[in-house]
């Protein structure tokens, strides 16, 4: 930008000087004889004049500028912004990437799914999913595998009150796990996007990339205290067993 500030100056400079002259020139040319012969010394002297100023007085001004700019830039580069640590950074982090990203999207894709009979089978496939769409039909999975809370004459109504809210505070901490696998997901995406960010990113934009880490983090840390929170919950809630 400075740079361009300093192209201009001088093209404005220039334009105005050569303008002049040429003012002065057409002047010259209109002026009777006599005139052109009296004061012909005097406007070779003034152009003279004109230029001598805009090349030592101006020109000397521009030319302290454009050293100041110069130096300005040698220090953006070499203390504030310096190329070689960013290069050496940006090296850092490609080869770090080229290197893990395989094997962390290996680890990310493995299956540890464990149940075998049909029923099990579609309440761990609907908890591992990390999708929060299929909690329409997580209730019924859940009652498939963990049975119905008992009819009225099958059990009391203490108990039927306690299996119920068992099961519901069971089914909310599920519930919040599906939640937090698929934000697990999505903060993963974004972590591999600022990776990618960096490793191109402009001398001057690490803040940006840091205040999105740190968003992502706070982002962790509230999905956390979400899962804490169901857990204690549930822990309230077995307290207290009915006699």
């Amino acid at each position: 930008m400075n740079n361009i500030s300093t192209t201009w100056t001088n093209l404005r400079l220039n334009s105005i000087g050569k303008k002049l002259i040429a003012v002065i020139a057409i002047a010259l040319i209109l002026a009777p004889a006599s005139a052109q012969a009296a004061g012909l010394g005097d406007i070779l002297s003034l152009i003279k004049t004109i230029t001598g100023t805009l090349q030592n007085a101006i020109g000397g001004v521009l030319s302290e500028i454009q050293t100041v700019n110069s130096e300005i830039n040698k220090f953006r580069q070499q203390v504030i912004w310096p190329l070689n640590e960013i290069s050496q950074a940006r090296a850092f982090v490609g080869a770090t990437r080229a290197r893990y990203t395989g094997l962390m999207s290996q680890i990310q894709s493995i299956k540890n799914n464990s149940a075998n009979l049909a029923n099990p089978k579609q309440l761990e496939s609907a908890l591992r999913g990390g999708q929060a769409g299929s909690m329409g039909q997580f209730q019924q999975l859940y009652a498939q595998v963990y049975a119905a809370v008992p009819q009225a004459n099958a059990a009391r109504p203490i108990q039927r009150d306690m299996m119920d809210i068992d099961d519901a505070l069971a089914m909310d901490s599920l519930k919040t796990t599906i939640v937090s696998d698929q934000a697990t997901q999505n903060l993963l995406s974004l972590a591999d996007s600022l990776e990618q960010q960096s490793v191109d990113a402009a001398p001057g934009s690490a803040p940006l990339l840091t205040a999105q880490a740190c968003i992502t983090d706070l982002i962790t840390q509230a999905q956390l205290a979400k899962m804490l929170a169901a857990e204690l919950r549930q822990e309230a809630a077995k307290t207290r067993t009915p006699c």
